[in-house]
């Protein structure tokens, strides 16, 4: 049984659609549910003032789902999953592009690209590694290893809200 077979069938749905919300490039005849599903049952856990707007961000989600379907039950937190998609958003509106494309490119930059199904239980040790590293900032002062890596930061990365990094990444796409 796959890792996305084992979610109960309401939250089920809810991570189809989440994941409807990403584009995976072309290029890839592959699938990634084992890895988001991952993703989608690690939690995002808020530890920079600021932050705790990206996780309403995520609520509001789950609003729209609700809106668009029915009432639903979520988990007790928010997930990375959720936090991805909502920050993608937010890079359509700052950046431009569309939310699906962001959503790969922050997938990309995290270095889950290369997790495709089915996993092997290496792989989901190192996916959960990653994703630990995301939620508790012991990626790099430049980003690398978080959702927004930088070439020439001016702060370290792991100390700054979510939405300084997005517009900081934003800055140097813009500037390059």
């Amino acid at each position: 049984m796959s890792l996305v077979e084992q979610k109960p069938q309401v939250d089920q749905f809810y991570f189809e659609w989440l994941i409807s919300q990403i584009e995976t490039p072309l290029r890839f005849n592959k699938t990634f549910n084992g890895m988001l599903g991952r993703v989608h049952d690690t939690e995002f856990v808020w530890t920079i003032s600021g932050d705790d707007n990206r996780v309403q961000d995520a609520r509001d989600l789950r609003i729209q789902f609700e809106h668009q379907f029915s009432e639903a039950q979520f988990k007790e937190f928010i997930s990375v999953l959720e936090i991805m998609i909502a920050v993608s958003r937010h890079l359509q509106f700052v950046a431009g592009g569309k939310a699906p494309a962001w959503a790969w490119r922050l997938i990309d930059n995290l270095g889950l690209n290369h997790f495709y199904d089915p996993l092997s239980r290496r792989q989901v040790a190192k996916v959960d590694e990653i994703l630990e590293s995301l939620v508790w900032r012991t990626y790099e002062r430049n980003g690398r290893g978080g959702f927004f890596p930088l070439i020439f930061p001016s702060e370290d990365q792991t100390k700054i809200e979510i939405w300084y990094q997005l517009n900081a990444y934003v800055r140097e796409i813009v500037e390059s």
